[in-house]
C-alpha cells in the first residue's frame, strides 16, 4: 500500500514538473523580444506577413514586408489595415516614429519602431500609396550605417528597456535623447529625462521640429565625480506660429551621486529657448 501511494505521488510530482518545462517553453512567445536585425531578417523574411501593435494605443493592423535589407519596407495589407493605421497617427501621415510591439505568425513578438510616411513604390491593393520602413535593434537608415536614435529609443521603450538606457547613458546620449523624446513628440521618453515635472502634452504641440547642430563634449575622466554640468549646444527650433528660431546657449544637468542618472533642468531648457509652460 505504502508502495503505492509513493508510486503515486511521484506520478503526480512528474506531471507537475513536466507541465513547468512546458511552460518554460511557451513563455517566449508571451514575452516582447528585442532581436537584432540579422535575426529578424530571418524570422521575418520578404514577403512575409505579421501584425504590428502600436504600443500607446494597443491598435493593430497588419502587413506585409516587400523588401529592405537594412531594415524592413513594408505595406499594409488592405484598405481597413492602412486605415487603422492613418487613425494611429491622427488622421495625418508623419515621420514621428512610434513604438510598435511585431507579431509574426508563429506569435513570436518583437520589439520595433516604426515611422508613418508612405514614400517609395508600393504593389498592394490597398489605399496606401507607397511603404513605410519598420526598424528593428540594429537596423539601419539607407544613408547612414548607424542606428537612428529615435528609431532606438522606440525600439527599447516597446521591449521595456528604456528607462534602464536613460539611467546608465552619459549625460551628452542624454541630451540627445531629449532632444529626440521632443522631436518626435513623447512625453515618455523627456519625462524619464526631466529634473521637474511638465505638462509636456500641452507644450510638445507648440512645437513642430528642433534638432541639434551642435554640442560641445568633454572627454569622460573630466566628468567622472561631477554632480552638475553644463553642455554648450546650438539648436534649431520649428515652432508653431512662429517658424523657425535658433538657440546658442547651454543645457544643464544635474544628478545628486556619481552613480545616479543625470537629469535635464528642462524648466530653464524651456525657459532660455522662449517656450510657453
Amino acid at each position: 500500500m505504502k508502495a503505492l501511494r509513493l508510486l503515486f505521488i511521484l506520478s503526480i510530482l512528474l506531471i507537475n514538473n513536466g507541465n513547468g518545462i512546458e511552460a518554460k517553453k511557451q513563455s517566449p512567445n508571451h514575452k516582447v523580444q528585442m532581436f537584432q536585425w540579422e535575426e529578424v531578417n530571418d524570422i521575418l523574411p520578404k514577403y512575409s506577413k505579421f501584425t504590428v501593435v502600436d504600443l500607446e494605443t494597443g491598435m493593430k493592423f497588419r502587413v506585409q514586408r516587400r523588401a529592405g535589407s537594412n531594415h524592413a519596407d513594408v505595406q499594409p495589407l488592405t484598405s481597413e489595415d492602412t486605415a487603422i493605421m492613418k487613425k494611429i497617427y491622427s488622421g495625418q501621415w508623419s515621420w514621428k516614429r512610434r513604438a510598435i510591439i511585431v507579431i509574426s505568425e508563429e506569435q513570436m513578438k518583437i520589439a520595433a519602431s516604426m515611422h508613418g510616411m508612405p514614400h517609395g513604390g508600393g504593389a498592394l491593393k490597398n489605399n496606401f500609396p507607397g511603404h513605410f520602413c519598420i526598424h528593428f535593434f540594429g537596423s539601419t537608415t539607407h544613408r547612414t550605417n548607424f542606428m537612428d536614435l529615435s528609431h532606438k529609443l522606440m525600439i527599447l521603450k516597446a521591449a521595456g528597456n528604456l528607462e534602464l538606457y536613460l539611467e546608465q547613458t552619459d549625460p551628452y546620449d542624454l541630451v540627445n535623447a531629449f532632444i529626440a523624446g521632443i522631436k518626435q513628440q513623447d512625453p515618455k521618453i523627456i519625462s524619464y529625462i526631466s529634473l521637474q515635472e511638465q505638462d509636456w502634452d500641452t507644450i510638445l504641440p507648440t512645437i513642430d521640429n528642433i534638432r541639434i547642430s551642435r554640442m560641445e563634449i568633454l572627454p569622460h575622466e573630466d566628468i567622472t565625480d561631477e554632480l552638475t554640468l553644463s553642455v554648450p549646444v546650438e539648436i534649431n527650433w520649428q515652432i508653431k506660429g512662429v517658424g523657425g528660431k535658433n538657440f546658442t546657449g547651454k543645457i544643464k544637468l544635474v544628478r545628486f551621486m556619481p552613480n545616479e542618472q543625470w537629469k535635464i533642468d528642462s524648466v530653464q531648457f524651456l525657459k532660455d529657448n522662449g517656450i510657453k509652460m
